[in-house]
């Protein structure tokens, strides 16, 4: 009998055992879609309204800023993805196929999602936002002394208002009827981008002037440190592995860093950490405590959603990493002409 009732037991927890795997298994399958697959962010359609794709969560983000609810907006990237490496996906070539009006970046920011939308029949509009905007864009001087155009356009306030002006005329020709709407949005945001510009060019001046030098990984930025005058040094450009990077190679850094006088420097995720804290220890230097976010918005919720978002995020941790005076910039409230 005590026999019996053992293996009745047993046979009741390995029962309930096995539940409890496959709700966690399952729990943990849902959180793995959430975070690995593709989110081509689509807005609920709403019936009989023009579809427009944009590429990148910055085209997006001023899509729907001007557009509101007046037509289906696809965004294909999502913003936690580095558009140069986004690979493509069925739902992609599909809202490519289906859109009424096409936006990317250009300046090759997205190659892959670039094939597809030269590949495709569709005789939408496919309007190439940035090359649009800033015909001569500057210069990425990578490793080998390769140059390529810099695609990140939008970090200098002026062309994003540029990028604004382009989008609304392109919606404009797929949706006539609020053409008004579209007008007085864009004039809106742009008013927005240019208090924002005045606020940004305040809080970098309250930076020493000694201090005024953005050493960094990210090269994205460069046309922030233009517009507003700040001295611009890439470091750790193409390392990420510390064992494979040299004493000899190490040194220079140090150096440069050392004799930079900044209080900080300003490094992303791609950076081995540990070789990342060995020069800051070397050089005497902070690692700035927040990041900067260079070829894409943040995610939905998080404190840079958006473009003016992005702009205010990335001058606060460069203003308090250099040792400037950080304040709260007020937006423009929808009711304000």
């Amino acid at each position: 009998m005590s026999l019996t009732i053992n293996t009745i037991g047993m046979r009741n927890f390995l029962v309930i055992l096995f539940l409890l795997q496959f709700i966690l298994s399952a729990c943990s399958n849902q959180n793995n879609v959430k975070n690995t697959t593709s989110l081509t962010i689509k807005t609920p359609e709403k019936k009989n309204l023009p579809k427009v794709v944009a590429t990148t969560s910055v085209l997006c983000d001023f899509t729907k800023q001007i557009a509101a609810n007046t037509v289906n907006i696809t965004c294909l990237i999502p913003p936690d993805i580095n558009p140069r490496r986004y690979q493509v996906e069925a739902s992609d070539r599909n809202a490519i196929a289906e859109a009424k009006l096409i936006l990317y970046n250009g300046y090759n920011l997205e190659p892959a999602v670039l094939n597809l939308i030269k590949a495709s029949k569709n005789p939408a509009p496919k309007i190439a936002v940035g090359e649009r905007a800033v015909t001569k864009p500057k210069l990425i001087i990578q490793e080998g002394n390769k140059r390529l155009n810099n695609p990140y356009l939008w970090h200098n306030p002026k062309n994003a208002s540029l990028m604004v002006d382009i989008i609304s005329n392109n919606l404009k020709r797929v949706a006539p009827e609020n053409a008004k709407l579209y007008a007085g949005n864009g004039k809106r945001i742009k008013d927005e981008i240019n208090k924002l510009d005045k606020w940004i060019k305040l809080r970098i001046a309250s930076i020493p002037s000694s201090q005024r030098k953005l050493i960094t990984n990210n090269l994205e930025i460069g046309y922030y440190t233009q517009a507003y005058g700040l001295k611009y040094e890439t470091a750790f450009v193409n390392i990420s592995n510390y064992e494979n990077f040299s004493s000899s190679r190490l040194k220079p850094l140090i150096n440069n860093i050392r004799q930079s006088r900044v209080p900080a420097i300003f490094i992303n995720n791609l950076v081995n950490s540990q070789l990342a804290k060995t020069v800051a220890k070397e050089a005497d230097v902070r690692i700035a405590g927040r990041q900067l976010f260079g070829d894409n918005l943040g995610m939905p919720g998080s404190e840079s959603d958006t473009y003016q978002k992005m702009m205010v995020a990335n001058t606060r941790t460069i203003v308090e990493g250099l040792g400037g005076t950080y304040l709260i910039f007020e937006p423009i409230s929808r009711s304000q002409k």
